[in-house]
């Protein structure tokens, strides 16, 4: 039986996103039996650009995901629940093993185009490194 995993946030366009992509990539690279969600308590309704960008650049495309909300993901099914949000008022979801990864929005960075794109991969790459460690840990992996 699969295990099943959701990663949430309030906007579902940037953390949630990436780290949805992050762990479906991984899981098929270590043939794992994960399915993978991510949803938002407000989604924004469109996948960061950015967020699109700093994926591609290590070969994981994104860009068919969409921005859902928590009503369109199994969530009486999780077996674990991973929050993002830091500023934001993050959404409260009563199932599954909540794990609290409270990440800063690189959405909300201001600055020219380098140091958004440097805000999204330092997220991006702290996911990554979390979520192979989460994988190594429960899975085995």
């Amino acid at each position: 039986m699969a295990l099943k995993i959701a990663f949430v946030c309030v906007g579902n366009s940037a953390r949630s996103q990436i780290a949805e992509g992050l762990a479906k990539a991984l899981a098929s690279q270590l043939n794992l039996d994960v399915e993978v969600y991510s949803a938002g308590s407000h989604p924004v309704g469109y996948i960061h650009p950015l967020a699109i960008r700093v994926m591609r650049e290590i070969g994981i495309d994104i860009s068919n995901q969409r921005s859902k909300h928590l009503r369109e993901i199994p969530l009486k099914e999780l077996d674990y629940v991973f929050v993002l949000c830091k500023e934001q008022e993050c959404p409260y979801i009563p199932y599954g093993k909540l794990i609290d990864w409270k990440l800063p929005d690189p959405s909300a960075v201001n600055g020219n185009i380098e140091e958004k794109l440097e805000a999204f991969r330092k997220v991006r790459d702290l996911l990554k490194e979390r979520i192979e460690n989460f994988f190594r840990k429960e899975l085995g992996a």
